[in-house]
């Protein structure tokens, strides 16, 4: 466990529970807890063994350079590994990993949470009761019952998703690029879920959800073209990144009737909370999008549950003691 004379040191940027302190130090590591910027980071990395990050600072080779005379590891909080360059950082010897066992819960939970404001709009019900507004023929829902429900990516959050859907007699199509045979851990439950194609799932599909990582193949992945390959309109459920949507082509789909309604808890222009003060820097599609009664937002918070904070940190240190 010891580096030379000296205690492997690991260097978290953002905040976290502090199970992962704990577990560390126990282990014997020297944990620093700083919240470094960019210019902290480069100038102090060559200082540790390993680095554990969220989203704050992008880990490209500038800084992988600077720390991989003596780095080890790079571990994300999280899921999502877009805001490192895991391809450079591991060329060089480090590796790279996340903890999505920690959050997949609360994504499948989240996920289903939002189809079912969408299902019965529950927002726009709310809004007007509280204005005493008692319009119940306009606030006519949808039951997922019957529903054929298209997944897009079938890892840790895919799957959790199609947990959360048991009991509502729906059918499940699980596409995934990358993967075979996903669906026998399902063999035994109450559920149909087909492992299919991307054209079943533009045949069949009434509610698609994605679940995929941010990637050069990903980007604007749901864009025009991939939409109207639909055959039928459809519901769309993002709860994976905001760029895999391509929001000027999703607005222009839900205004033709093509897409019925979203349910995003990502958006393309997640960086614009200090431009709404002042309306006129707002994109057009975003402003366009905020307006829409049958689209449910929430502020990237699918992964975001009081449970899923301790198990994030637990996750991943028992990953880090295990690797150093």
């Amino acid at each position: 466990m010891e580096k030379t004379e000296n205690k492997i040191r690991i260097l978290s940027i953002d905040k976290t529970h502090s199970i992962l302190q704990e577990e560390l130090q126990s282990a014997g590591f020297d944990f620093v807890f700083k919240e470094y910027e960019r210019e902290d980071l480069l100038r102090e990395i060559f200082n540790y063994d390993c680095l554990i990050v969220r989203s704050k600072v992008l880990i490209d080779r500038e800084i992988i350079d600077k720390a991989a005379s003596r780095l080890k590891i790079i571990a994300r909080i999280g899921a999502g590994m877009d805001a490192i360059d895991v391809d450079y950082a591991e060329s060089k010897g480090i590796k790279c990993f996340n903890s999505p066992e920690g959050n997949r819960d609360a994504v499948g939970e989240h996920t289903l949470g939002l189809l079912l404001c969408l299902f019965n709009k529950i927002n726009n019900g709310d809004r007007e009761v509280r204005k005493g507004l008692w319009q119940r023929e306009a606030n006519r829902g949808l039951e997922i019952k019957g529903k054929t429900i298209g997944i897009i990516g079938f890892g840790n959050m895919g799957s959790a998703f199609a947990q959360r859907l048991m009991g509502f007699e729906c059918k499940i199509l699980a596409y995934d690029k990358y993967k075979t045979g996903y669906c026998n851990t399902f063999s035994n439950y109450p559920i149909m879920i087909k492992e299919t194609s991307l054209y079943d799932l533009f045949e069949n599909t009434d509610i698609l959800s994605l679940h995929v990582p941010l990637t050069k193949e990903t980007h604007f992945m749901i864009d025009n073209n991939f939409i109207n390959k639909f055959q039928k309109p459809f519901f769309l459920l993002n709860t994976s990144r905001g760029k895999v949507v391509k929001t000027s082509d999703l607005v222009a789909a839900i205004q033709t009737g093509k897409v019925l309604g979203a349910g995003l808890d990502v958006l393309e222009f997640e960086a614009f909370s200090n431009e709404m003060n002042n309306k006129t820097n707002i994109p057009q599609e975003l402003a366009t999008l905020l307006k829409m009664k049958n689209v449910v937002l929430t502020p990237h918070v699918a992964g975001w549950s009081v449970e899923s904070n301790y198990k994030l940190a637990y996750y991943l240190a028992k990953k880090i003691i295990s690797n150093l």
